[in-house]
């Protein structure tokens, strides 16, 4: 609880620079561009540099929001069956663990663009806490190291990764100890000289250049876009959310209209009739997803047919809130005549009402666990994301057809969803997270606990989490629903599985002049760090 400020991110001295960002007055953006720069140090399996996202900006003085789009682009070499062998099959290991899956770059743009055009400090100043933590080394914590010797295997079999995050001999580093990455430092420190062009035009684009189908011209094209977010409304809430090649904000307005003539509240948390009903709305927007979201570039995405709460009425009528509906019997809705894609997530609020809402990623833990030589940046596999063969699910179970086939200068469709809710005009809860195919319905469920069922921010990302993606069609649920309820959902049709932990939402509630952090416990090392002036 803070009444200056709030960082919060999945690994707490990553929240803590952000915090400090604030308190030497920084605004919003310039704490969450030193964040996203410092996890690109702590947290090497989804902070990057050779990686991309989205982030929401909401400007107090704009009295405006802004998405900027900074989604890794598919190289000029890209072609739509580049992941498919000479039989035709989707071929996985080239398509998630070769260079060829790394599409080209946009963290180092995005977070420079963001900062230029809406930040308040330099980048060299937002860069430094960085380059210390890559130059002097950091504690690794107990999740780092478990994580590290999970991925062992995979992550030491490329020689630039092995060196840059295990021991001499491979070994793996140990919960306390202290992890220096050197050749980080040297990456972060030219980007502090030169600016984003090193990593564009430079010596670390020179370095980039050493395999996979990135060439010069495609690092030298790489362009950020500033896009319109989309909006929608829930019960006197106004839902702000990230527009294509996010899926996102499209699908969570899609379920929050199909959702808003109920009251879940009254229903129950963890109730069987709840838990049935949001999961056929689930299936009925991840069956959309399917077939109409893409990147908006490239193809026309029905964008205000699908956020429509009339044709959320029309999907409605499918639902028996008795018995499930077969994902056969489910398919793609009509959105047309309404018409008139390991990642992690940090949100941050300034003093003066500015707020960011951010998402970026690698893919997988660790992306393609591929470093490029002497630079220790971590290359992204996000080509995945794209439908490689129509039909054929992604490494998330997602089904994709021709809206997010490949195509040169392409974006890979995300489920990356960063939001901001505002209640009466103001920025009330700021939320996102990561959790591949998952981060949309987990986005959803904490939006739900604290809108209708009034919890507290902290039981709002805490509570147990469902989810439901149409293919396959099971219903997921943590650990913490009670035994009854799982037997009145399986009576209703329901085939469950169980699952570990879904997501990690990092959220604000900015209430009665205090700002509420709550960091999701399912991530260790996670946290929220208060601002007091």
């Amino acid at each position: 609880i803070g009444t200056g400020g709030m960082g919060v991110s999945q690994r707490k001295i990553a929240s803590e620079v952000g915090a400090e960002i604030l308190r030497q007055g920084g605004n919003a953006v310039d704490a969450a561009v030193a964040t996203g720069l410092a996890l690109a140090v702590v947290l090497p399996r989804a902070g990057n540099l050779g990686g991309g996202g989205f982030m929401l900006f909401y400007s107090k003085e704009l009295k405006k929001t802004i998405a900027i789009d900074y989604r890794e682009m598919a190289p000029l070499q890209a072609s739509r069956d580049m992941f498919l062998d000479e039989k035709g099959n989707y071929d996985r290991r080239k398509a998630q663990f070769s260079l060829l899956s790394a599409g080209v770059p946009g963290t180092v743009a995005g977070l420079y663009y963001a900062l230029n055009k809406y930040g308040t400090l330099s980048w060299g100043e937002v860069l430094d806490p960085a380059i210390k933590l890559a130059e002097e080394g950091f504690v690794v914590p107990h999740d780092l190291s478990s994580v590290l010797n999970n991925y062992k295997k995979r992550l030491t079999a490329n020689k630039a990764t092995a060196k840059a995050y295990y021991k001499a001999n491979k070994e793996t580093y140990s919960a306390g100890e202290v992890i220096k990455l050197p050749d980080l430092a040297w990456s972060l420190k030219e980007l502090k000289k030169v600016g984003p062009d090193a990593f564009y035009k430079g010596k670390i684009a020179e370095m980039e250049l050493n395999g996979g189908l990135i060439t010069a011209k495609d690092l030298a094209n790489y362009k950020v876009k500033e896009r319109l977010p989309l909006q929608g409304t829930f019960k006197g809430y106004e839902i702000v959310s990230m527009p294509p090649s996010s899926s996102g904000g499209v699908h969570l307005i899609q379920m929050l209209n199909m959702l808003e003539p109920f009251s879940l509240k009254e229903m129950g948390f963890g109730s069987a009739k709840s838990i049935h009903l949001m999961s056929e709305v689930m299936k009925r927007a991840y069956a959309d997803r399917s077939k109409y979201l893409g990147d908006t570039d490239f193809v026309s995405v029905p964008l205000k047919g699908l956020t429509d709460k009339e044709y959320a009425k029309a999907l409605l009528k499918e639902i028996s809130l008795k018995k499930v509906t077969p994902f056969k019997s489910i398919s793609n809705g009509n959105p047309l005549p309404y018409e008139s894609p390991d990642t992690t997530h940090f949100s941050v609020m300034d003093d003066e009402g500015n707020v960011v809402s951010n998402t970026y990623t690698l893919n997988f833990s660790y992306g393609s666990g591929i470093v490029i030589p002497g630079t220790g940046i971590l290359m992204n596999n996000e080509m995945d994301d794209f439908s490689s063969k129509k039909g054929v699910p992604n490494a998330y179970g997602l089904v994709g057809y021709e809206a997010n086939e490949i195509e040169a200068e392409k974006r890979p469709l995300s489920s990356m969803t960063p939001t901001i809710v505002f209640k009466n005009k103001e920025p009330y809860l700021i939320l996102g997270s990561p959790g591949g195919s998952r981060i949309i319905t987990t986005v959803l469920q904490v939006a739900l606990n604290v809108l209708e069922h009034n919890m507290s921010v902290k039981q709002a990302v805490v509570s147990p989490r469902i989810h439901h993606q149409w293919l396959p069609d099971v219903l997921l649920m943590e650990e913490g629903f009670s035994p009854d309820t799982v037997t009145l959902l399986e009576e209703m049709g329901h085939t469950i599985r169980s699952s570990r932990t879904m997501g990690s939402v990092q959220a604000i509630i900015y209430k009665d002049k205090y700002f509420y952090g709550a960091a999701d416990p399912r991530r260790p090392s996670s946290g929220a760090v208060a601002v007091n002036p």
